[in-house]
């Protein structure tokens, strides 16, 4: 379920003049800018910056962007995007993260996505960058992980919750077969992975972990620095649970010396109109602590309370 707490029918002109009005005197109005936009939906979103350009001939993002800074201003601006655009940009963000590609990230949106959200991430993706998805995770990996990223981009799969006993198990021993031979890097592993439903790769799972006593994710630790085993592991996770996969990313970004400002920021800006309140009910079950409270300590300023914000709290 969703955390995002919005009106139902709120004037897009109204909010468009309360903007504009947050901008002008003795610095910016953040706290404004937060009581509206962090209680707006895609579709209010986008019609408050059309009523706003129409009345200002002004681009609103940009305005914002000149008003704001730092983590407070990403976060708007990656909300205040169509969500298809938005993911895009963090797809290209991801892609050209150094010294490697940010790997996480093209697993996350390719495994969890639905296809017709991933396909229209990938639409938004060409027009903005002029280049497919595919091309660019292509031109910036190599090896094995570039096989299975690209393979990850690539296909539109089926989504159905309908499984094949018969090939579940044939697939399982055949990833058991591959395990004991290391091929850790085999082209069926990653044939499987990549092309198969979500429903169906955890009917195979399953039955792999029936077979001997372990889940496969215990056999893929071999080599930590292994990016292709970790991207691999990744969209494992991700495939069994989403809501335990985006846990451990906002567990990871709120402990790691140094929050993760850019994890923290996608993770609740992505989730918050679709399943972040089941991933803050996950969150506290493993953590003894609220999802809001870990943020309220983390984080500061109108950064915070605009998470805050999106997450159902007010600071």
């Amino acid at each position: 379920m969703a955390t995002l707490i919005f009106p139902e029918h709120p004037s897009p002109v109204a909010d468009a003049e309360a903007l504009k009005k947050a901008f002008h005197g003795w610095g910016t109005n953040e706290k404004a800018i937060i009581s509206i936009l962090a209680h707006r939906n895609a579709v209010q979103r986008k019609l408050i910056r059309k009523a706003y350009e129409d009345m200002y001939a002004e681009d609103l993002v940009k305005r914002l962007e000149s008003e704001l800074s730092g983590d407070f201003e990403k976060a708007i601006y990656r909300w205040i995007m169509d969500p298809e655009d938005r993911d895009a940009v963090l797809l290209n963000v991801a892609i050209k993260h150094k010294p490697t590609p940010d790997y996480r990230v093209i697993v996350e949106f390719s495994t969890i996505y639905s296809p017709e959200e991933l396909l229209a991430v990938k639409r938004a993706y060409q027009k903005r960058f002029k280049h497919s998805l595919e091309e660019d995770v292509a031109r910036h990996t190599t090896g094995d992980l570039r096989k299975l990223l690209v393979a990850f981009a690539s296909p539109y799969k089926y989504a159905g919750g309908e499984i094949d006993v018969k090939l579940a198990k044939s697939e399982a021993d055949m990833l058991e077969d591959i395990v004991k031979e290391k091929a850790l890097n085999h082209e069926e592993i990653i044939r499987i992975i990549t092309t198969r439903s979500n429903a169906q790769i955890v009917a195979t799972l399953n039955n792999y972990k029936d077979n001997n006593g372990t889940a496969i994710t215990k056999h893929l630790k071999d080599d930590p620095a292994n990016e292709y085993l970790a991207a691999l592991l990744t969209a494992i996770r991700c495939i069994n649970d989403p809501r335990k996969y985006y846990e451990k990313v906002l567990r990871n970004a709120l402990n790691k010396s140094g929050t993760d400002e850019d994890a923290l920021t996608r993770v609740i800006v992505t989730r918050a109109e679709k399943d972040l309140k089941d991933i803050k009910e996950v969150y506290y079950k493993r953590n003894s602590v609220a999802l809001d409270h870990a943020i309220a300590k983390e984080t500061s300023s109108h950064y915070k309370s605009f998470l805050l914000a999106l997450l159902g709290k007010e600071d």
